[in-house]
């Protein structure tokens, strides 16, 4: 009798209750400033409403397949062809987003779901080579860095980090040698450092990072009101919809800095609870990649879960002044309709594993 094909409940109830989650902080964070745009304060809500059910129906599809018939070279070349495509169109469009009337949607987050996908298959096939640098490091780097230039030119600098970082994991899980690890992780933060340097807007963020005080009307005007937002919540926020910052002083306030809105109306309490959640979204992806039951899954799992939790801490650290500002969103969370589908596809992925777990 074949085995019945279960899926990890502790994962699907961290991505439902997140997903929920930021339904009710979009329309807190976001109601006022809607009211003013559009006339309605339930507009950014409702997209994000569409977004989640549209994603909910990715996920429940993305469950009910074998997973390993992404390694079929037909659909991981087909799926890259559409990511250059839309990232051309986007490029050409001079946006990160491509619009289609209310809605919109940035290529790069399909993109990096795609180049997993694209990672995972390639350390399974060139497992035995993986310490050649020509034959393995070279090709596979030219690819990844030709898209990653692609998604730059939007421009998209946080995307693009994030992709180098989860290609450095999964090329250490892969036994890639450390040296060449050591040399791609300096060149990657070399190469950062010059495009910051080169970029006015990027490098006025990282003097502001360091001292946000010294032009608090210009740099650091983010920062201090993120700042201030959260240290105003206390240990147990102002209440629900009771945040004065997003009242048109903290800039994003459901998007990019929708974490600062928490910690305001949620406190130190509320924000320790969401950071829980993803933790205990690595520990559930780790234990998925762990006890799946091929490297390919390993990989797939161990991606997607490092895709999902690097971006939120990395939005965390930003809004908390640990890290310069970079313009990625909380998955799950923050406002983006695009961000929202990718996220539940990927969770969708992941949890298709888990189902043939061992």
């Amino acid at each position: 009798m074949a085995r019945k094909l279960t899926m990890d409940r502790w994962m699907v109830s961290v991505v439902l209750l997140l997903t929920f989650f930021g339904l009710m902080m979009v329309y807190s964070s976001s109601g006022v400033r809607s009211l003013q745009e559009t006339g309605s304060s339930t507009y950014y809500v409702f997209k994000q409403s569409v977004a989640a059910l549209l994603g909910l129906g990715l996920l429940y599809l993305a469950t009910h397949f074998d997973y390993r018939r992404l390694r079929h070279p037909a659909v991981i070349w087909s799926a890259l062809g559409v990511c250059l495509l839309l990232q051309v169109a986007a490029l050409m469009s001079g946006s990160r987003w491509l619009r289609f009337g209310l809605f919109s949607f940035q290529p790069s987050e399909l993109a990096r779901l795609v180049m997993l996908v694209y990672l995972a298959d390639l350390l399974v096939r060139k497992q035995d080579r993986v310490r050649e640098f020509r034959g393995f490091l070279v090709p596979t780097l030219a690819l990844l860095l030709f898209f990653c230039s692609l998604i730059l030119m939007t421009p998209d600098l946080g995307t693009t980090v994030t992709i180098m970082l989860i290609t450095l994991c999964l090329f250490f899980m892969a036994g890639v040698p450390k040296r060449s690890l050591a040399v791609m992780s300096l060149t990657g933060a070399a190469a950062v450092m010059a495009l910051a340097w080169i970029s006015p807007y990027r490098w006025k963020r990282i003097v502001a990072f360091r001292n946000p005080e010294l032009d608090p009307q210009g740099g650091g005007y983010q920062i201090l009101q993120s700042l201030s937002a959260v240290g105003s919540g206390g240990i147990t926020g102002s209440g629900l919809g009771e945040s004065q910052q997003k009242l048109f002083f903290l800039p994003e306030p459901h998007t990019d800095f929708i974490f600062a809105v928490i910690g305001e109306e949620l406190g130190l309490i509320g924000c320790l609870l969401l950071v829980s959640a993803f933790l205990i979204l690595l520990w559930r992806g780790v234990r998925i990649a762990l006890n799946a039951p091929d490297s390919f899954g390993t990989y797939l799992a161990a991606g997607i879960t490092l895709s999902l939790v690097l971006q939120a801490f990395i939005n965390m650290g930003v809004v908390l002044a640990l890290l310069p500002t970079k313009g990625l969103t909380l998955p799950f969370v923050s406002y983006g309709g695009s961000s929202l589908l990718v996220s539940l596809l990927a969770a969708g992925l992941a949890l298709n594993v888990s189902q043939h777990a061992t």
